[in-house]
């Protein structure tokens, strides 16, 4: 399938291209790339045919390309490439859009030829397993055995009464005569167990036989799905800039790669561009459609690239372009300026931390509260910490500085004792005075890490109690208060369509990112004392 690039309205033809590439995982959209995207939705809008299964949720990218040989029509050489992610309309194809980096789908590849026969085998499996039969004798088996049980717990009772109603010398002449009964009786259930476990084994050649056959198909399933898995992602080969190529096993290795690695828009942009030659200057992935039941996806909002697949793909094929620095790292030294102890007894200090700096040690050794904290406070046995805040959230963080400390307050955070305020400043306006409780349940989203999403069956429970404050400038201001401590909790509870439907300004995974996440820490109650940080708020 030739690939397609597609011309930028002429009204951004005069916009500057970016300098470096995007840094995909966090990124604010380039101008061109957002002219893109509204070129995507104003063709998919045409489609009618894919209206229904597109108002379901789909994500999209686009990557805006410079043609390098020469022999461009269009101004600048400027277009884009446009991909949908998985499937559309049962395809993986269709012309408007690049292709997969490998087509699982086409006609006669191996994939469906071996799909279809390990399919094949399920339904054999599933015809055995329905034929099963036991043997009628079992039920008849049962109830003789159960029968004897029960005669034997009668003789039993009748042996300890005799005991009981007889004199002791009576007891002496008859107890060897109780015993050999009781182990007669012992015998003869074993005997007649034996007997009828043996006309029921005889009864089932045929059940064995097709239990075997279900044995051995099953092992023959499972080793022709491991030898396909391995294949499928041997197919799966990504080039980057300097034309040097990679599988999937490859990529991941030890690990094994997850479902879906590959299928993404940002590898099949990049891929389709080296292939044809083109340079990649800027990209972005955005939602269109219904958010999902769990996780959180606003439509026409713009998204980084999943961690967990798309990770290490990104990093292999981004080598050899020049990349924009991830902006999350961007001056971590000047952070360290603005964390302020604004308490501290030598057992415990309260710090108002500023968005954008770790709580505790990260990989990539940046600046965080507890290292901070360890500095300049020399003589404290710690510091441990307590609770966390987000990367991107401001405010109150409490930190023990002896290890008596640290289990009390972990104490108080268990009997939920200690009581927490933030402030946010919501994407639209809400009625003033509006209040409630938000309840749905969390858990990480194990494909896209460190994004949480809703599950009401393995979820832990997560509650926040929310105030609409104020309005401003377009935006509700709100107090909330959360019950729980989930990760990304007040992130989720005010995005995600059963919560508020409304994302907190600022918010890079569960809304639209631009600026810092307007979400702040205000104020923190324990023992008797509350402490209100206004330091690093910009509420």
């Amino acid at each position: 399938m030739a690939v397609t690039v597609h011309p930028l309205p002429p009204r951004v033809l005069t916009t500057n291209a970016p300098k470096q590439f995007t840094f995909p995982f966090c990124y604010e959209p380039h101008p061109l790339c957002v002219a893109a995207a509204n070129e995507v939705r104003r063709y998919i809008s045409q489609r009618k045919e894919w209206h229904d299964e597109l108002q379901k949720g789909k994500m999209l990218g686009v990557l805006v390309v410079k043609m390098v040989n020469g022999k461009s029509s269009m101004v600048n050489g400027l277009g884009f490439l446009a991909a949908f992610s998985g499937t559309l309309d049962g395809k993986t194809q269709h012309e408007y859009f690049v292709p997969p980096v490998f087509d699982l789908m086409s006609p006669g590849c191996y994939f469906q030829e071996e799909e279809a026969a390990i399919s094949d085998i399920n339904r054999r499996i599933a015809h055995l397993e329905s034929s099963l039969s036991p043997s009628p004798l079992r039920t008849k088996m049962d109830e003789e055995l159960a029968a004897y049980k029960e005669f034997m717990l009668r003789s039993k009772a009748e042996r300890d009464a005799q005991r009981e109603s007889i004199s002791v010398d009576e007891l002496g002449k008859n107890e060897q005569n109780l015993i050999k009964e009781s182990q007669h009786q012992k015998a003869e259930y074993r005997r007649l167990r034996q007997a009828w476990e043996q006309r029921v084994f005889d009864d089932e050649t045929q059940l064995r036989e097709q239990q075997a056959e279900i044995a051995q198909l099953q092992q023959e399933r499972h080793e022709r799905s491991i030898a396909l898995q391995q294949w499928l992602f041997r197919q799966f080969t990504f080039l980057n800039a300097r034309g040097e190529e990679k599988s999937l096993l490859d990529l991941f290795a030890p690990a094994i790669p997850p479902s879906g690695a590959g299928e993404c828009c940002a590898p099949r942009l990049l891929q389709a561009a080296y292939k044809e030659g083109l340079q990649p200057l800027c990209m972005a992935e955005f939602w269109v459609g219904a958010s999902p039941t769990n996780e959180v996806r606003l439509d026409g909002h713009y998204y980084p690239a999943c961690r967990s697949k798309c990770l290490p793909i990104l990093t292999h094929m981004l080598e050899g372009l020049d990349v924009e620095p991830n902006p999350l790292l961007a001056d971590q030294e000047k952070l360290l300026a603005q964390l302020h102890i604004i308490y501290n007894d030598g057992e415990l200090a309260v710090v108002s931390k500023p968005a954008g700096m770790l709580s505790v040690p990260g990989k990539d050794g940046l600046p965080n509260v507890q290292d901070a904290i360890k500095s300049a406070i020399s003589s404290a046995k710690g510091p441990l910490i307590v609770h966390r805040l987000d990367m991107d959230t401001s405010g109150l963080m409490l930190v023990a500085l002896t290890e008596e400390k640290y289990h009390e307050l972990q104490d108080l955070f268990l009997h939920r004792q200690i009581h927490k305020v933030y402030h946010a400043l919501l994407e639209r306006e809400m009625p003033v005075g509006q209040e409630g409780t938000i309840s749905l349940p969390l858990r990480p989203d194990i494909d896209d890490r460190p994004r949480q999403m809703v599950d009401r069956e393995h979820g832990k429970p997560a509650e926040t109690h929310y105030k609409v404050l104020a309005n401003r400038d377009g935006h509700a201001f709100l107090e909330l208060s959360p019950i729980t401590g989930r990760t990304h909790q007040l992130r989720v509870h005010c995005a995600h369509p059963q919560g508020l439907n409304n994302p907190i300004v600022g918010d890079r995974l569960y809304g639209k990112s631009g600026g810092r996440l307007m979400l702040h820490a205000y104020a923190i109650t324990f023992e008797g004392q509350t402490f209100t940080d206004t330091m690093n708020c910009v509420l």
